[in-house]
């Protein structure tokens, strides 16, 4: 297909958000060649030819990302020869070239590898925010490089505005149903200036029908709802499986007291505020509130002791400068986010909520907004209870 013709068909189907998705950033040259990143599913394949009829040069790309050690049945995670074949026949399609790079030693590495020792280590892993820091937004934009390259584009829900001379922003994405910010606050000045998000205006209807209008053969294909690499299986198996550590370490069970409620077989199969699995107290539910690694420890107890007064992040990162003071911090991807104040330092940030909050959990990304912008976010630590160093 001509880029004009992505074009017209687009701005047919999505109106005047189709119009802006289409919309070439100021920075980027009229025909200059950009990578866009396929995964074979609806929303990469529609970034692409968003970038096709904004009249770039693209060239189509895809991570065989999967463990580099197949399993027994012969599985070796994201992404699969179908996938493949699904973004080829979309290239094909809207009149690109397309290519695979194998980056499966670093996905291993920086992702799988990290995803087991988390778990391992008594706290719960955000393997997505890794890919997209050491995967996506690095190796990718290596081989990008290699191609001369000005950008990646990706089917990523999220925004990017500003520019080269006043500095970039990165903005929830149009629909708040389908927002991908929170995995993205590793994304500074340096990849925000070499990232294009063209389905960040859109809802995902309109991303569909943008499919069909053009005739991608995965106008129809269905989301993956699951982490990619584990396929299928429990967490707790695949850290077993990734570590060699079959059961887990034997360890106790306990109550805020220290008193014994019990055994486990492995840290690795608890998160901080998971319920499933842990027993019933006399009158209420128990919830996991700590675990300690060091010593095999799973410490229960009622839901009231989850909230606390806040917390400290590690590997802070800012999307344009550190931020001091009242912000709204996200400790999940589909948790809205809470009121805080932020208190930078050379080591992290310290975190204090406006109101004892739940859902603080060691190894989690928690990211800072101000309204639809990202501040920045960082790896939570450490939990702070009131009374104790809060």
């Amino acid at each position: 297909m001509r880029p004009d013709d992505v074009a017209a068909r687009v701005r047919e189907v999505a109106g005047a958000a189709g119009e802006e998705a289409l919309v070439r950033p100021e920075h980027v040259a009229p025909g200059a060649r950009v990578v866009a990143a396929m995964s074979g599913g609806v929303d990469s394949a529609v970034a692409a030819a968003l970038l096709r009829g904004a009249g770039l040069e693209v060239i189509g790309v895809s991570m065989r990302l999967g463990s580099a050690a197949a399993r027994a049945d012969g599985h070796t995670g994201c992404c699969s020869l179908d996938d493949f074949e699904d973004a080829r026949r979309t290239a094909s399609r809207i009149g690109i070239p397309h290519y695979v790079v194998d980056l499966r030693d670093v996905f291993q590495r920086s992702v799988i590898d990290t995803f087991t020792a988390t778990y391992l280590a008594g706290r719960t892993p955000n393997p997505c925010t890794l890919c997209n820091r050491d995967v996506k937004f690095d190796a990718l934009w290596q081989v990008a490089a290699t191609m001369d390259a000005v950008a990646i584009g990706t089917g990523h829900y999220a925004r990017i505005g500003g520019n080269a001379a006043r500095g970039f922003t990165l903005r929830a994405a149009r629909d708040p149903g389908k927002d991908q910010s929170y995995f993205l606050f590793t994304l500074g000045q340096a990849e925000l200036a070499r990232t294009l998000f063209p389905v960040g205006v859109l809802a995902k209807p309109e991303v569909r029908a943008i499919a069909a209008a053009l005739g991608l053969p995965v106008a129809a294909k269905p989301e993956s709802q699951d982490i990619c690499f584990v396929a299928g299986r429990s967490y707790a198996d695949f850290v077993a499986e990734q570590s060699g550590v079959a059961g887990g370490r034997p360890g106790r069970v306990v109550d805020r007291a220290g008193n014994v409620l019990g055994t486990h077989p492995g840290v690795h199969r608890f998160t901080v505020g998971q319920r499933r699995g842990v027993g019933g107290g006399a009158s209420e539910p128990r919830y996991v509130t700590s675990i300690d690694a060091a010593s095999g420890d799973v410490t229960v107890g009622p839901r009231a002791d989850l909230a606390v007064a806040g917390f400290v992040a590690r590997d802070v990162r800012w999307t344009e400068r550190p931020h001091r003071g009242a912000a709204r911090v996200r400790l999940r991807h589909r948790q809205a986010p809470v009121a805080c104040d932020v208190e930078p330092g050379e080591d992290g940030a310290r975190v204090r909520f406006a109101e004892p909050t739940a859902g603080v959990t060691p190894g989690q990304a928690a990211v800072w907004y101000d309204g639809d912008r990202v501040l920045g976010g960082g790896w939570i630590d450490e939990r702070l209870v009131a009374g104790e160093g809060a």
